[in-house]
């Protein structure tokens, strides 16, 4: 009965530990537009979570600042034993009183001569202080004014908004780098889709070549052809779909989804929806872009930086007090009743007036202000750049869709070529060749067609991202 009770209870474990693996390693299932992309990122992403990371560590490092402001209590308790106490020499005074009133009094010793005083006193050993001694206290420090720790207060607004823009800026890389991604899978899947109707009509001839073959309207060398044609779109297809799925890879590990998991992309990518929603009209704002918000920002803080140099030249005042208890005795017994413990206590304000530091809060006050000019340089920088990423996105973006519906164009004339010589190859008015040169004209404007779609979303985001629109 032991043994059945134990088999059940191993095989209850042994069943929990496999429904807890399944529920861990089980593969989700993710069917997911390029927006649910990017939210997920927002969420799973390290690369993130560490950027926000850095703004709660700034609401601590601001902590630390105001802490300097509130007041400073301290306990303290000591104990301490002397096995053996210090002496200190001290001159006889106690030998030259006495002579001096015999003397006086005209004292005579036991041969009856006065008394006279010697001319020297030999020194004696005293020890001080008691075998054990104890104190016990508290001290209180209270900052009034201190002009840099009142200028550390005035930036914790600014320090926490620097941390979230810069996180901003990350957050927009992320988009950026999500965004082309998932264009170029969704258009890989295109370039698939364009290959496999490839595929069917170069079996197609393949088939028609080896029937005609038999029937002796066509050669060996037609059937031929054929055959290695079709053999270089299959492998075409195989690695186009290699690709796809190492920037599924990629993509998956750019948001944090467990590369386990399964990701169905559903948006598609046409001409249209390239263009749509994303017409260049040269509108822009600077404050419109992350990175520009996040040097403004930086700029404002080395302004603080300059003023809390500047106030380091100014004295620092401050409160102080304490309370403190002491017992002295030669024996372990200061917690007893027969232990004295004395009070003390002082509160008192404190004054630190600077005078010469050898010159080194002068150093600080220019290399803060010298660090603050070239925060106003980088910013001046920065719209230049903004200007410059804006005007050329621009032009790609528009020379970007013209070719992209050049290309459209010239993929329907060249399916429509294969169609018209497909035809004439049926009716024996045209050879294996032409059909051939049709169907490589026809994989080329695809080919063309795909660079073009892709290179057009492309400029699509990085205009976007100049803008700030992303």
């Amino acid at each position: 009965m032991s043994l059945m009770k134990n088999w059940l209870l191993l095989s209850l474990i042994l069943v929990s530990l496999q429904s807890l693996a399944q529920k861990v390693e089980t593969p989700e299932l993710h069917e997911f537009s390029m927006q649910q992309c990017i939210d997920y990122a927002q969420k799973n992403s390290a690369i993130v979570k560490n950027v926000l990371l850095d703004v709660q560590i700034q609401e601590q490092q601001n902590r630390n600042i105001t802490a300097a402001a509130y007041p400073q209590i301290n306990g303290s308790f000591g104990m301490q034993y002397n096995p053996a106490l210090g002496v200190q020499a001290v001159p006889d005074f106690i030998s030259p009183a006495v002579y001096g009133v015999l003397v006086n009094e005209g004292v005579k010793d036991g041969n009856g001569n006065p008394i006279v005083a010697p001319n020297s006193y030999q020194s004696f050993q005293i020890a001080f202080g008691t075998k054990w001694s104890s104190n016990a206290g508290v001290t209180l420090s209270q900052l009034l004014f201190d002009g840099q720790v009142f200028v550390g207060l005035q930036a914790r607004k600014t320090s926490i908004d620097y941390r979230m823009q810069s996180a901003e800026v990350t957050k927009q890389q992320v988009r950026t780098n999500i965004s082309k991604i998932y264009y170029q899978l969704s258009i890989a899947k295109v370039q698939v889709q364009l290959i496999d109707d490839n595929i069917k009509r170069a079996e197609k001839l393949r088939n028609d070549a080896s029937e005609m073959f038999k029937n002796g309207f066509a050669e060996q060398l037609d059937v031929d052809k054929a055959s290695v044609q079709l053999t270089n779109l299959k492998s075409q297809r195989q690695t186009t779909i290699n690709t796809i799925s190492n920037g599924y890879l990629g993509l998956k590990m750019l948001m944090g989804m467990p590369i386990a998991d399964t990701l169905i992309l559903t948006d598609s990518v046409s001409t249209d929806f390239v263009q749509a929603g994303a017409l260049p009209d040269g509108a822009y704002q600077y404050l419109d872009r992350p990175d520009y918000n996040a040097l403004a920002t930086y700029k404002k803080l080395q302004e603080y930086n300059v003023r809390r140099y500047k106030l380091s030249r100014m004295p620092t005042l401050s409160l102080n007090a304490a309370y403190t208890k002491m017992a002295q005795t030669n024996g372990f017994d200061m917690f007893s009743s027969k232990a004295k413990w004395v009070t003390s206590s002082y509160i008192g304000l404190s004054v630190n007036v600077p005078i010469f530091g050898g010159f080194a809060k002068d150093a600080n006050i220019k290399m803060a202000q010298l660090q603050l000019d070239q925060a106003s340089n980088n910013m001046d920088f920065l719209k230049l750049q903004i200007d410059q990423e804006v005007d050329s996105s621009i032009n790609s973006f528009n020379n970007a869709i013209i070719t992209m519906n050049e290309q459209k164009k010239n993929l329907d004339l060249a399916s429509k070529v294969y169609d018209q010589t497909k035809k004439r190859y049926e009716s024996g008015l045209a050879s294996t060749t032409d059909i051939s040169n049709a169907q490589t004209d026809l994989s080329s404007a695809q080919n063309n067609y795909v660079i073009a779609l892709y290179s057009a979303a492309l400029a699509k985001v990085d205009y976007l991202k100049a803008i700030g629109k992303l």
